[in-house]
């Protein structure tokens, strides 16, 4: 008998320690709010352009996005082939301390929907969205080109890290990846 164990994935939203210098931390001209829509409009010079530098005003660059002072780093972890019995943060038998600990500072989000497959899961958990209008109704290996098994994320569906680098955010996605095509 085989049995069947769907994508295991927790969400840990915590603030841990890290040093920055002083200077990465605070932008020389920091956003004034969040855009209300992802991308940022292109800059635009903001001031006057005259016939001559002497008529023009100043220059100025754009300045880098960077994240709110204060900001929690966000640790986002899929584990295949694993489920809520394994790990003892969510109450399994496998001793998992730095997990434990992650997760007692933070939040923990474990009532996400899965596909049985890791993929279409995966797909589904980086977009915020179902498998389907994600462009990954199969696992890519599967993909048949018809909408909702393309197995290429559209551009339509920003992923999490999209997000949090168009907000300041260093990001990285470490090990399988699974979501583009073969």
């Amino acid at each position: 008998m085989k049995i069947l164990m769907k994508p295991f994935i927790i969400l840990l939203i915590a603030s841990i320690q890290i040093n920055i210098s002083q200077s990465q931390q605070t932008p020389a001209n920091p956003p004034a709010s969040t855009p209300a829509t992802l991308p940022r409009p292109d800059f635009r010079f903001p001031g006057e352009v005259g016939r001559t530098y002497q008529e023009s005003s100043p220059p100025q660059f754009p300045q880098p996005v960077q994240a709110p002072k204060g900001a929690p780093n966000i640790v986002l972890i899929l584990i295949d082939d694993a489920g809520f019995g394994q790990f003892s943060t969510f109450g399994g038998g496998v001793p998992s301390p730095t997990m434990d600990k992650l997760a007692a500072e933070g939040l923990r989000f474990n009532r996400f929907h899965t596909t049985a497959l890791c993929s279409p899961t995966r797909a589904a958990l980086i977009t915020g969205r179902n498998h389907h209008s994600a462009g990954f109704g199969s696992i890519s290996e599967t993909a048949t080109g018809y909408d909702g098994y393309v197995c290429v994320l559209p551009k339509n569906c920003g992923t999490i890290g999209e997000v949090l680098r168009q907000n300041g955010y260093m990001t990285a996605w470490i090990g399988k990846n699974h979501n583009t095509p073969p």
